[in-house]
């Protein structure tokens, strides 16, 4: 016989013996709680910039302080940041929080300090803007397409 034949047959056999003649397996068994699902949850995973997009968020917040107590009317660094975090962080909500509380950090770290428009203002406003652009273009050129 060969031996796929042998193995046919062998699993022919032992699916046709009935299983309630097992003594093991016709006790009865014990509730037991089945084991935890496993999560489904896509896990998060960082990128190799986030420190850095994080940086920049902060920034970001400042500069938009900054740039509203200063009287900016046309100032969309909000806007701007929210497309960022959109698109960085879809379906990822613990880096869209890590993003938004650097953001808000930014904002509030100033807002702290300065209440009004001064030249020490505008002075921090324009250092943390090209703070901004370098992150920004560091980004782009070490991690972008």
């Amino acid at each position: 016989m060969t031996l796929r034949k042998r193995l046919v047959t062998a699993c022919f056999l032992a699916m046709s013996v009935p299983l309630v003649s097992s003594p093991v397996l016709a006790q009865k068994k014990t509730a037991t709680p089945p084991p935890p699902a496993a999560s489904t949850a896509p896990t998060e995973k960082s990128a190799p910039y986030d420190d850095r997009l994080a940086r920049l968020s902060e920034v970001l917040g400042s500069v938009h302080y900054l740039r509203t107590l200063c009287g900016e009317s046309r100032s969309n660094w909000r806007t701007s940041m929210q497309k960022l975090i959109d698109s960085e962080t879809a379906n990822e909500p613990k880096r869209r929080e890590k993003l938004t509380a650097a953001f808000n950090r930014g904002y509030r770290s100033f807002a702290s300090v300065h209440t009004a428009c001064t030249p020490t203002a505008r002075s921090a406003e324009e250092a943390y803007r090209a703070e901004g652009a370098t992150l920004a273009a560091e980004i782009a050129a070490r991690y972008g397409n």
